[in-house]
């Protein structure tokens, strides 16, 4: 069996299996009381987890609307796609792992790289960006006694703009190693917003789940929408199971996303650190959403990593550009 067709046979399996087996809590009340030696053990094995993500797939992204818990809404038809990503480890400080995901993307005239999303990850945070609705991320402490032993994981757009962030810890159940969330709210997805739909957001749980030929990320999602009543209260819409499956993979144009991150990778640097700042000087960010590329400043941010990978711009010319879009952006919606 062709290696896409075995992926999507068993994405789409498994997304129904996942369907109707309940739900394992979203997350473990207690705290992790290890000794010692037992916490270091587990970090290292954590680390080693988190680090086995990066390398070069095969993907398919399975996203399926399935239980509507509004009377008279009807579940849009599944949608499935697949391609291949390059998953790079850009930083390693021990505590903090960022892995940045590069897509290949096969045209008529080659491979096209598109910086995909970023995953970053820290040990017993403090804190994380949390999102909070429209245009709005806040920094929110991670209750204490819910930090030692574990991880959180921060995800960004593809302009590093901020997405969604939960806290969980890696365990191995059932012979399985798997990282599970917190609840974590956070934006809609462009497959979504580009279709204005009646809810505005997801509730999740995330989970990762390391397999013999990569990895798994699947959600379980409620869409949300704000109440009719004005209440400012959030109403659940319909349930949707997504199914990301990375198999180790390299028979495309790796060489294409290697190229491009070498000569953009100072670039993508400068613009992580501005919206780091951003978000540590105002307790969040707010920037204004643009439903088919995140930011209302992704585009532009994107356009000038490609100048610079053509050699139209130097890097330094268009990381102060890039840097003063970010300001921008973010003043104007107070953030």
């Amino acid at each position: 069996m062709p290696r896409f067709t075995r992926t999507l046979f068993a994405s789409g399996f498994a997304a129904l299996a996942l369907a109707a087996v309940p739900a394992a809590p979203a997350l473990a009340d207690d705290p992790i009381v290890r000794s010692e030696a037992a916490d270091k053990a587990a970090f290292e094995a954590d680390r080693e987890t988190i680090l086995s993500m990066a390398g070069d797939y095969a993907v398919v992204f399975d996203m399926q609307e399935s239980t509507p818990w509004m009377e008279g809404y009807e579940p849009i038809d599944r949608k499935v796609s697949s391609g291949y990503e390059s998953v790079r480890v850009v930083e390693d400080t021990g505590e903090k792992i960022v892995l940045q995901h590069l897509l290949v993307v096969d045209t008529k005239d080659g491979p096209y790289v598109v910086k995909h999303w970023r995953q970053d990850w820290e040990y017993e945070p403090e804190s994380i960006l949390v999102f909070k609705g429209g245009d709005t991320w806040e920094m929110e402490e991670v209750p204490e006694a819910m930090r030692n032993g574990r991880w959180s994981q921060t995800v960004y757009q593809v302009d590093d703009s901020p997405r969604y962030a939960g806290w969980g810890q890696w365990e191995e159940t059932h012979g399985v190693k798997r990282w599970r969330s917190n609840w974590t709210a956070r934006p809609l997805a462009r497959r979504d917003a580009v279709r204005d739909p009646i809810y505005d957001r997801y509730m999740g749980i995330n989970r990762h789940q390391i397999t013999p030929e990569g990895w798994i990320h699947w959600q379980d999602n409620t869409k949300m929408m704000p109440a009719e009543d004005g209440s400012g209260e959030l109403v659940p819409v319909v349930q949707e199971y997504v199914l990301n499956t990375y198999e180790r993979y390299d028979g495309y144009e790796v060489a294409a996303a290697e190229e491009y991150w070498s000569k953009t990778k100072d670039y993508w640097e400068a613009i992580r650190d501005a919206w780091d700042r951003v978000a540590l000087e105002n307790g969040g960010i707010r920037i204004p959403q643009n439903p088919e590329v995140g930011t209302t400043i992704a585009g532009d941010l994107l356009k000038m990593a490609d100048a610079i990978k053509k050699g139209e711009m130097a890097s330094e010319e268009a990381s102060a550009k890039a840097v003063a879009l970010i300001e921008e952006g973010t003043a104007r919606s107070g953030g």
